[in-house]
């Protein structure tokens, strides 16, 4: 109780402070993927060499963070072609592609650009308000001393853009044995039907790992996180880390920031079912076809 009522006040005074406080925040994002996933284990090491530079794109971007006030807008900086030549599961993750991200920490709205299958969205929803719990340890990012905060984010089970790889619970290791006796039979049948569907799963829960500055006293950081008493310069979740790289601030003068306005406005509850059904319509398809030739663009658009 102590520990939320000190992080209460802080987020006061940094949410008081922050009104004269504007700049900008590059953040490099990176995924890690577990290769030894890839061909059950028996693809070469110049196979996975491939296929990770073809998913280089969409595993590692940059972004900017611009902040002033209560308000910012996150954007990707530089826009590639993603999952090009990577089957199923390539034109899956390559048919999300993520817009603008506008915050509103005083209002507690959230916009944000979405793009599927060439259909444009624009989610209105409230921020997600994790309940942070401050830890004492910390460490130091470029100039700044950097204090480690962790969350549970719970998972709309609907949400295909937090799916992951199938067979890898989190701790590397875990239940290994028995994965590999699952994995032997899996095998047999991925290679028959080679549905992406079957490679994925969703969690039902993420921990998310948050190192924030209080030398900057911003309660923003990168994406949707946001309310800690002070700039978020790292975040970890599941295999995604994102780190802040370079920060320039400007407290005399505000920079204007628009909010996005362009798609189908949608909740995120709403856009997660859109989703749902769509992969379900996927599935379908890509069932009635045997389970070949799944190249991206055969699914169809809306």
């Amino acid at each position: 109780m102590k520990k939320v009522l000190i992080l209460a006040l802080l987020l006061i005074s940094t949410v008081s402070f922050a009104q004269t406080i504007s700049g900008k925040a590059y953040y490099q994002s990176k995924t890690t993927v577990d290769t030894d996933q890839f061909g059950g284990g028996e693809m070469s090491e110049e196979m996975k060499k491939q296929i990770m530079e073809r998913m280089k794109s969409f595993l590692e971007k940059t972004y900017i963070l611009t902040f002033s006030g209560s308000e910012s807008i996150y954007k990707e900086q530089e826009k590639l072609e993603a999952g090009s030549g990577f089957g199923g599961m390539g034109a899956m993750m390559g048919s999300f592609s993520a817009g603008a991200q506008y915050k509103n920490l005083k209002t507690n709205q959230i916009l944000e650009e979405r793009e599927f299958f060439g259909k444009k969205f624009l989610i209105n929803d409230t921020i997600t308000n994790l309940e942070w719990e401050v830890g004492k340890e910390s460490k130091q990012i470029g100039q700044y001393l950097a204090i480690k905060a962790t969350a549970v984010k719970k998972i709309d089970p609907n949400d295909f853009e937090m799916a992951r790889p199938r067979g890898r619970r989190g701790e590397r290791g875990r239940n290994r044995d028995a994965e590999e006796d699952s994995e032997k039979v899996a095998d047999t049948t991925q290679t028959e039907s080679e549905d992406p569907f079957d490679q994925i799963e969703i969690p039902k829960q993420v921990i998310v790992t948050a190192w924030f500055t209080p030398q900057i006293p911003v309660a923003n950081g990168p994406g949707e996180y946001a309310g800690l008493p002070g700039l978020i310069l790292e975040l970890n979740v599941e295999r995604t880390t994102i780190l802040c790289s370079k920060i320039t601030l400007n407290t005399k003068e505000t920079e204007s920031i628009e909010a996005p306005n362009k798609g189908e406005e949608v909740t995120r509850a709403e856009y997660n079912k859109i989703i749902k059904e769509k992969m379900e319509e996927m599935r379908e398809q890509f069932r009635g076809r045997g389970g070949r030739g799944g190249g991206r663009g055969r699914f169809g658009g809306f």
